[in-house]
């Protein structure tokens, strides 16, 4: 048997010891260091998708609201894109799904019914 450990095709950033779902934690260093002007609120709903072809796996099941002034004049898919970006490589081996809320200061402060 060879000594070596074997290499995780995933980037050290994207790594964490344990288990395979990132834990809340995680999440938020690596969005906060992709978003550092965001407010940042996690939820973790895998226990919703229990049973699912993500979970059985280990991989998990988010909601992210994200709150920067980086999504201003940006629609819906490509604010959705730049959260994807550093969540990538952890898809779909330990993040299965994002639910995505990315919205500008003023979305956030205006009625539910006026958001993107």
């Amino acid at each position: 048997m060879d000594p070596t450990p074997a290499r995780s095709p995933l980037p050290v950033s994207a790594r964490s010891s344990g288990s395979v779902r990132p834990s809340l934690d995680e999440l938020r260093s690596l969005l906060a260091a992709a978003f550092p002007e965001a407010a940042i609120e996690l939820q973790d709903d895998s226990h919703l998708h229990a049973g699912h072809a993500g979970s059985r796996d280990g991989a998990g099941h988010y909601t992210v609201r994200l709150v920067s002034p980086v999504f201003a004049g940006m629609r819906a898919v490509a604010r959705h894109r730049l959260v994807y970006d550093p969540v990538r490589p952890w898809m779909p081996h330990r993040v299965h799904a994002l639910v995505i809320h990315a919205l500008t200061p003023e979305e956030a402060e205006a009625p539910t019914r006026n958001r993107p």
